[in-house]
C-alpha cells in the first residue's frame, strides 16, 4: 500500500504501456514520424498511456459529440475518435496546417477521418462558432497554456450535464509549485480557478504531465 502515486522508471513505464492497450502499428508509426520530423516539438504529443486512456474514457462516456483544442500531429484526436459511439463526431481546433497535415494522413489510415471536423484558426475565436446548446459529451484541452481560461470559458457552458472535460499538462513538470514562465503561472492560476468553479467536480490525476478531469454538473 502507498499513500501517493509511485514514480515511473523507464522500465516500469514500458511495463505499464504494455499492460494497458499497448499502441498499435498506426499509433506507433505516428509517434515515430512525429519524433523524426519534429524532434523539438514532439513532447507536445500525448503519452501512449494517455492516448489509451482517452479512448477508454470516451468509450466509457458513450460520447457522441466531442471537442479537442490543440491537435498537433493527431495522436490524441485519433484516440478520442476511436472511442466515439456510432455516428459520433469530433471537432478539432488548431492553428497549424503543417502539423495537422500529418494528423489528416493518420486519421485516414485509421479509417476515422469521416468522424473528424478540423477547424483551423485561433481557438479562442473559432470555439465561439459552436452551438450554444449544452450538447458536448467530452472535451480535451491541450493547446497553448495561456489560453486555457478562454477555452474553459467557452466549453463549460456547452457541456451537457454529466459531460467531462479533460485538461492536459496541469502539473507543468512540477513547476506549478514554483512557476518559472508565463505558461507555468497561467496553469497554476487556471488550476486554482477550476478548483473554485462550482459548475464542475474536478480531480487531478498524475497521468503524464498531469491530467485534470472535470465532471460538469
Amino acid at each position: 500500500m502507498t499513500l501517493k502515486s509511485i514514480p515511473l522508471t523507464d522500465d516500469l513505464h514500458r511495463y505499464l504501456v504494455a499492460h494497458g492497450s499497448p499502441p498499435d502499428e498506426i499509433v506507433s508509426d505516428l509517434a515515430r514520424e512525429t519524433l523524426t520530423l519534429l524532434p523539438e516539438e514532439a513532447s507536445m504529443q500525448v503519452a501512449p498511456e494517455q492516448a489509451a486512456f482517452l479512448t477508454f474514457l470516451t468509450r466509457l462516456l458513450g460520447a457522441r459529440q466531442a471537442v479537442e483544442v490543440g491537435t498537433f500531429t493527431g495522436l490524441s484526436s485519433l484516440a478520442i475518435a476511436r472511442g466515439l459511439a456510432d455516428g459520433g463526431r469530433l471537432t478539432c481546433f488548431d492553428i497549424s496546417t503543417e502539423y495537422t497535415a500529418i494528423a489528416r494522413r493518420y486519421w485516414a489510415r485509421a479509417g476515422i477521418d469521416d468522424r473528424i471536423d478540423l477547424r483551423i484558426g485561433p481557438a479562442g475565436e473559432t470555439l465561439r462558432e459552436l452551438s450554444h446548446d449544452r450538447y458536448l459529451d467530452f472535451a480535451f484541452i491541450d493547446a497553448d497554456k495561456t489560453g486555457y481560461p478562454i477555452y474553459w470559458a467557452e466549453l463549460v457552458p456547452r457541456m451537457r450535464p454529466g459531460g467531462v472535460i479533460a485538461v492536459d499538462n496541469v502539473l507543468r513538470d512540477g513547476r506549478v509549485l514554483a512557476p518559472q514562465s508565463e505558461a507555468d503561472r497561467a496553469i497554476a492560476a487556471f488550476n486554482d480557478d477550476v478548483l473554485a468553479d462550482v459548475r464542475v467536480d474536478a480531480v487531478m490525476l498524475p497521468i503524464a504531465d498531469g491530467l485534470t478531469l472535470a465532471y460538469v454538473r
